[in-house]
């Protein structure tokens, strides 16, 4: 048989010699390389390097899978991020309050991709004053106690300031007649400080995935600490 068909081409050979790395960094060709090795030696030689090769493969997947991951929930991260600071800047530009609330349920519902903010505020009397009649597409009053209620919906477990969680359909006192289309919302709950009945703002979404219970609520709560103290301002 003619050597040179038995050999690889001596410029190839050379450059391989010279160049080791890029044999080494190639997947592919160190699994062919390894995989005829196995086959010369026979099925009943244990090839241990061949074993650790293939666990320590394994395991770079499974890192690279972890790196992917984290680095797209940064991202995500990033992305709320910015969302909920436009929202706040853009929540805080009117100078009078009925804009003010009119954008809650316009542009700053847009930015944060929900497809109802509403805000309750619990109060004594009814809600027959004209100012209120005025902002019903965005704000409600409840009675005392009502929000409590709500949030908690009949459990007694702790309230904490962001509830998030999936719908059935929504409530009629908060969405009115576009209840039945609400699959998930965010609770937030709000202290306008001493002396005051507390406040809800509930983003309502038809999206049952867009607030489930296991997600982090930081940045809601961030947004609800602004809310808060833009609403003392104006009830002050």
């Amino acid at each position: 048989m003619n050597r040179s068909s038995q050999t690889i081409d001596e410029s190839l050979r050379e450059e391989i010699i010279s160049r080791p790395d890029m044999i080494l960094d190639d997947r592919d060709l160190m699994q062919a390389l390894i995989a005829a090795n196995e086959r010369a030696m026979g099925g009943n030689i244990v090839d241990l390097r061949g074993i650790a090769m293939e666990r320590l493969e394994a395991r770079l997947d499974r890192l690279e899978d972890t790196h992917r991951s984290v680095i797209a929930a940064a991202y995500e991260n990033l992305a709320g991020t910015n969302q909920i600071h436009r929202a706040i800047l853009r929540m805080l530009d009117p100078v009078e309050f009925e804009p003010f609330l009119h954008d809650l349920g316009g542009e700053v519902a847009e930015i944060l991709r929900v497809d109802m903010v509403r805000l309750v505020l619990e109060s004594a009397q009814n809600d027959s004053d004209p100012a209120v009649r005025r902002l019903g597409d965005v704000l409600s009053v409840a009675e005392p106690g009502f929000i409590e209620r709500y949030i908690s919906d009949g459990r007694e477990s702790p309230l904490r300031q962001v509830t998030l969680r999936q719908l059935s359909g929504g409530d009629t006192r908060i969405y009115g007649d576009k209840a039945d289309w609400m699959r998930s919302e965010a609770c937030l709950k709000l202290d306008f400080g001493p002396g005051r009945l507390p406040g809800l703002l509930v983003m309502g979404s038809e999206d049952p995935h867009l607030f489930t219970p296991q997600q982090g609520t930081d940045l809601l709560a961030f947004f609800a600490g602004v809310f808060e103290r833009a609403m003392r301002r104006w009830l002050s």
